[in-house]
């Protein structure tokens, strides 16, 4: 269920983003570092519900590759 809820959340976050202009990781990383925060997340919901899933790692942080699931 869990897979499924995760999967459902990326289908909204990626047609979010189609339409506020295929919004990408930069616009994410708001300071550049390379990696999308928790704060940084906060200005999408979606992401902010996946966010946990995302970071594969669980290092509190979403790289580039970890975002790729989502495109």
């Amino acid at each position: 269920m869990k897979t499924l809820n995760t999967a459902l959340a990326v289908l909204v976050l990626a047609s979010s983003s189609v339409a506020y202009a295929a919004v990408d990781f930069a616009s994410f990383d708001g300071n550049g570092d390379g990696v999308i925060s928790m704060e940084e997340a906060k200005v999408n919901p979606q992401l902010v519900k996946i966010f946990d899933d995302l970071d594969a790692d669980g290092n509190g942080e979403i790289s580039k590759e970890e975002f790729s699931k989502v495109q």
